[in-house]
């Protein structure tokens, strides 16, 4: 049998001046369903798939690994996990995607990542922008995925630059800044770059920097803290009251809770507003013990608001993510204690 050979499957990709700009950098990998079945030959990923650590995949388990099934989650940005991308071609070459680590800032491009459920008049004003420099269809064939060069005032908006990702209000697109990006590799249809192109109306934006700007103008100042900047144990420490702590938290916030829905089921910001809400009502039983004398580190308070959201917030792939060396959903808790904490000094 011939050995795949993906270069001649998607010319346009790999031939493609802004995706070589990225090809040596170690942050190729693909995403796959950590936990269960390996990527194959299909041209479907699994569902609920997440970017994995492809040097683990491709050494095989040892005596040591506790994860279920071949793949484990990337838990680092760098060779520790990843590949570059011709690594990466060269060792799976039959994988139905791939996933690059963006760090738009380092490679001089970010992502505008256009969702199916895009109104079709403005999907066609985004495909008409000045400056793509690369595009192709996402995983569900309905929407798009554009590679731009960061725009001219991109530091402009200081609060917009150090973000991860700028989303439309209603999630229709994004901007994805310092995030994974994955490339199905798949053209867009000549019909509809046709269709794009023949418009006679003018677009909503004249440029990339029109774009960014509408996107990153409202985006609030941050306080500056880090998830880097709470110290967590790697097992959750001997918390005086902790389960009394949990529960009046829980119960606080039971009536202030959104649903996905006000967010247009972005799963990442309301995770983050649930993070807030539990936050709210913890803060005031903490008041109530340090009173009595003890005393709570900022690492404690991420547990407890840790160990309190896993009540609420309903599992997802990406929460087998490690950031910062501990689990995905422990590291969005420090870092809103860290926010808080950091907003609290300041007016302090």
């Amino acid at each position: 049998m011939t050995p795949a050979d993906p270069h001649a499957w998607f010319p346009q990709f790999y031939g493609n001046p802004a995706i070589r700009t990225l090809a040596s950098a170690c942050r190729w990998t693909i995403s796959g369903q950590i936990g269960g079945a390996t990527l194959d030959d299909s041209t479907k990923p699994p569902k609920g798939k997440a970017p994995i650590d492809v040097r683990h995949l491709l050494a095989g388990c040892t005596s040591s690994c506790k994860h279920v099934g071949p793949l484990r989650g990337a838990f680092a940005l760098d060779e520790t996990c990843l590949l570059t991308l011709d690594e990466l071609t060269t060792a799976i070459p039959n994988a139905a995607n791939t996933a690059f680590y963006l760090q738009a800032q380092t490679d001089g491009l970010f992502v505008l990542d256009i969702e199916a459920g895009c109104p079709s008049g403005l999907a066609t004003d985004l495909l008409r922008l000045p400056g793509i420099l690369y595009s192709e269809l996402s995983m569900s064939g309905q929407g798009f995925h554009l590679v731009m060069p960061l725009p001219k005032n991109f530091h402009d908006f200081p609060a917009a630059a150090g973000k991860r990702v700028l989303r439309q209000e209603h999630g229709w697109y994004e901007l994805l800044l310092e995030h994974w990006s994955t490339f199905t590799r798949r053209p867009v249809p000549d019909r509809i770059v046709a269709h794009a192109n023949e418009a006679n109306i003018a677009p909503a934006f004249a440029s990339i920097e029109d774009l960014y700007a509408q996107l990153a103008v409202n985006v609030e100042e941050s306080s500056g803290a880090s998830a880097s900047d709470v110290d967590t144990a790697e097992d959750m420490p001997d918390i005086p009251y902790s389960q009394a702590i949990i529960e009046q938290a829980l119960a606080s916030a039971h009536h202030q809770l959104r649903d996905p829905a006000d967010f247009d089921h972005d799963m990442s910001r309301w995770e983050f507003s649930v993070f807030a809400s539990l936050y709210g009502g913890m803060r005031t039983q903490l008041r109530a013990y340090s009173a009595l004398g003890v005393e709570y580190s900022a690492g404690d308070t991420a547990w407890l608001l840790y160990k309190a959201a896993l009540d609420v917030i309903p599992a997802r792939p990406k929460h087998s993510e490690r950031r910062n060396g501990r689990p995905f959903l422990l590291d969005r808790a420090a870092a809103l204690v860290a926010d808080r904490e950091a907003r609290s000094s300041s007016v302090n």
